[in-house]
């Protein structure tokens, strides 16, 4: 039987009906009518806590833990990010220093994980700016990032269906794009122990 692929999906925003988690909600019913078997796991940015070297060497903190564990053995990740000031939120920011953090000798979480990145927001520009602090957030941290057209989705909030996806032909053509340069992106990386 094939191994599936273990995707995970990360939403800067930690709103309930966040225009970024739809567009990944929408990523996942994509991925799951692809051939061949993946697992869609979730990360929720808002359950971690400030990252705190003190919090970080006790290692007790099971949010953090299980955030790790579950990026340490993904495949690949995907994150959509809304713009806070032309920036990515503090909160999706904590979640990445979380995850970079290394455990010993093994490297962090992040080191050779195929990465892509996305954003939405009510705004024309779709959290288009965000998008490059975090992309060199994620180089900076050893993430893979995906080269692709980007995915920016203005006028987000209006695109959002009653049932939590987005169903406008152009952005999910463009969401289903980014899914298949990630699934073609994903390489086998070091087995990384958190």
């Amino acid at each position: 039987m094939e191994t599936p692929l273990k995707i995970v999906l990360v939403s800067g925003s930690t709103r309930r009906e966040s225009a970024n988690t739809a567009l990944l909600a929408t990523v996942e019913r994509l991925i799951a009518g692809r051939a061949g078997a993946v697992d869609v796991h979730w990360i929720s940015v808002g359950e971690l806590p400030h990252y705190e070297r003190e919090l970080e060497l006790a290692r007790e903190c099971a949010p953090v833990l299980a955030a790790q564990a579950l990026v340490a053995s993904a495949d690949a990740m995907l994150i959509s990010t809304p713009a806070y000031n032309g920036e990515m939120p503090g909160a999706l920011k904590n979640a990445l220093d979380w995850l970079s953090r290394p455990d010993g000798d093994a490297p962090g979480a992040l080191r050779g994980l195929t990465t892509a990145v996305l954003s939405a927001s009510p705004g024309a520009r779709g959290a288009l700016d965000a998008q490059v602090t975090l992309k060199t957030v994620l180089g900076r941290c050893g993430a893979r990032v995906v080269e692709h057209p980007p995915v920016a989705v203005g006028n987000a909030t209006a695109l959002v269906q009653p049932d939590g996806l987005v169903t406008d032909p152009g952005v999910v053509d463009a969401l289903s794009g980014l899914a298949d340069a990630v699934l073609a992106a994903v390489e086998p990386r070091e087995t990384v122990l958190v």
